[in-house]
């Protein structure tokens, strides 16, 4: 998760065209393959191909092969191109042996199991999702097909080192325990998308709706996220890792509303809010100082600031900079952004049976405002 309430400090974009990469989904699919067709044929084929959702036909090649008595197993190395991917490296190993249940599936070293409700996949099930289990599973059969055996196979998933590299994604939060997951829905990871954080957004919740919880949490980062959790104890499955896609959060919670939201995070993040902006990233919106210039004016006790003083809220390089000049004149913006920005949050929701209050949080994790809620 991105430090809180600090200037955006992602990982730079290489220079030129960015390259895509792989799911782990996609590189399971293709161990599988592999596996498979060396328990069948006694040849592991390298590279193997297989048909992505989309039609696409990638090749992958096997960075490990083992054919045994019944069972055969392959890995491959996922590159994620030049998305800063957490399992970008990571080996993907697939085993496969007979079954007499059709096609099952099960976690291995390093891939987590899934231990809460409201998440895609039964309670106990290895966590290797929907569209990657299809594309296994499709594979299986095709195989068998052509070679005239029926398509009972267990494939066992295992991304050594999974289990530390998991701690630092949502599965813990997700109460998915022991590993990484298996994800997916095209096999094709694009350079810096978004849509993978906004999905596990989305999976957190689903978790928190089914454990019945009401009141969940929305943070820009570490620092406003310990702030909230000081003040209200909210549970780990109630921190919904929100960042910077505020807009991502709050349209999944207009069609599947909690009861409570707070949304936390720092001065400038929320001054974005305040403007309308629901993707608050650096790259993607700025801070108008000349937004907060009309709003100091509207704010101050005295009814025009003087123009040397609105140069210098014109002039300044940060929002933090705004909020201590503006403080050091006795004048406090954060109750006029907090409320704004709750107008944006609710606006977005559409009338959805979500209460929401803003928190504004300084770096040192002071609460700065707190707009509370509409209804107690």
């Amino acid at each position: 998760m991105p430090q809180a309430d600090e200037p955006d400090a992602g990982l730079r974009k290489p220079g030129g065209p960015l390259r895509r990469g792989w799911t782990t989904g996609a590189c399971a699919t293709a161990a599988t393959k592999a596996a498979l067709t060396a328990l069948l044929t006694g040849k592991f084929p390298d590279p193997v191909s297989i048909t992505l959702p989309k039609g696409e036909q990638p090749a992958f090649a096997l960075a490990k092969e083992n054919l045994g008595v019944n069972f055969a197993e392959a890995a491959i190395v996922k590159d994620a191109g030049d998305d800063p991917d957490i399992t970008h490296g990571a080996m993907i190993c697939v085993r496969v042996e007979s079954s007499d249940e059709g096609v099952i599936f099960a976690a291995g070293e390093g891939v987590g199991t899934v231990t809460l409700e409201g998440l895609p996949l039964p309670v106990g099930q290895a966590s290797i999702n929907p569209v990657p289990r299809k594309l296994m599973t499709d594979v299986v059969q095709e195989l068998c097909a052509q070679h005239n055996v029926s398509p009972d196979f267990k494939i066992t998933v295992s991304i050594p080192g999974g289990e530390a590299l998991a701690q630092k994604t949502w599965n813990p939060r997700l109460g998915i325990k022991g590993g990484l997951s298996i994800l997916g829905t095209t096999g094709i990871v694009h350079p810096f998308s978004c849509s993978s954080w906004i999905h596990s957004i989305h999976r957190g919740i689903d978790v928190a709706r089914a454990a019945g919880i009401n009141h969940v949490l929305g943070a820009t980062g570490s620092t406003s996220e310990d702030a909230a959790v000081k003040i209200y104890g909210f549970e780990t499955i109630a921190q919904l890792d929100m960042g910077d896609f505020a807009g991502g959060l709050l349209k999944y919670l207009r069609e599947h509303p909690i009861e409570k939201i707070t949304i936390a995070g720092g001065f400038a993040k929320m001054v974005k809010l305040a403007q309308g902006a629901v993707d608050l990233h650096s790259a993607r919106s700025q801070v108008d100082m000349n937004f907060l210039a009309v709003l100091t004016e509207k704010t101050a006790a005295q009814p025009h600031l003087n123009q040397n003083f609105k140069d210098r809220i014109l002039n300044a390089n940060t929002a933090a900079q705004v909020l201590e000049l503006t403080r050091a004149n006795g004048i406090d913006l954060t109750a006029p952004i907090a409320e704004r920005a709750r107008k944006t949050a609710l606006d977005v929701l559409r009338g959805a049976p979500v209460d929401l209050e803003i928190m504004i949080v300084d770096r040192k994790g002071n609460v700065l405002h707190q707009t509370g809620f509409s209804r107690p």
